[in-house]
């Protein structure tokens, strides 16, 4: 469950936005943040206040060109600090994101340069989401998820939607992680469950895992 910052609401508005450019409605953002709307709409007032979002009602909230600078540049950090526990300090990809959450705080520009430095200027994070640069800019590679293909396609894995551990356990016990070949066999039409074979394994998914698995498009 996300925390109820300034900085989680405005990357969630960004996400849901399809990178600013649609309006979000309140309820989307209640449902993806897990609370009331009217907790949604005391902070739509604060984030509005400091031109980070615009708000009109039953129009819904569109983040500003500022809001979505500053959303990029809390993406990047927690991005930055994720791919740091992992490679550096050998934390488990499900152990990660509720650390970042509390990294990303950190408002030392000068450190997360020498962070993006240290690590070689990665461009994705350990669930293989792209890293926006130091301007900001971010290269978001063509890929869809599983679970909309038909059996027969074979592709790489690219990277995870979800930050859930519970899912990136499971996705970890079976070896469907970032950079992996996958192998639809088949699709189940009561449940849309599907069967596929990674590592020369085969196992059955669900509609759910499916859909935030990402492959190459």
């Amino acid at each position: 469950m996300p925390s109820f910052t300034e900085e989680n609401y405005l990357k969630a508005i960004y996400h849901l936005s399809a990178s600013g450019s649609q309006a979000v409605l309140t309820n989307e953002i209640a449902e993806v943040m897990h609370t009331k709307a009217a907790s949604v709409t005391d902070m739509i007032k604060k984030l509005s206040a400091k031109n980070l979002i615009s708000y009109e009602k039953y129009y819904g909230v569109k983040i500003t060109k500022q809001g979505k600078s500053e959303a990029l540049m809390v993406i990047r950090k927690h991005r930055l600090w994720e791919t740091f526990l992992v490679e550096k300090l050998r934390f488990n990809w499900d152990e990660v994101h509720e650390i970042a959450e509390q990294l990303e705080h950190i408002q030392s520009a000068v450190l997360i340069q020498k962070l993006d430095e240290f690590l070689g200027f990665p461009t994705t994070d350990p669930h293989g989401e792209p890293i926006p640069d130091k301007h900001g800019k971010i290269a978001v590679p063509l890929r869809q998820p599983l679970h909309g293909l038909a059996a027969g396609y074979t592709g790489t894995i690219e990277a995870v939607h979800d930050s859930d551990s519970n899912l990136l356990k499971y996705l970890n016990r079976i070896g469907a992680v970032p950079g992996k070949t996958i192998i639809l066999i088949g699709k189940e039409e009561y449940d849309e469950s599907m069967e596929v074979e990674v590592d020369g394994k085969r196992v059955t998914i669900s509609k759910t895992v499916a859909e935030n698995i990402l492959v190459t498009a």
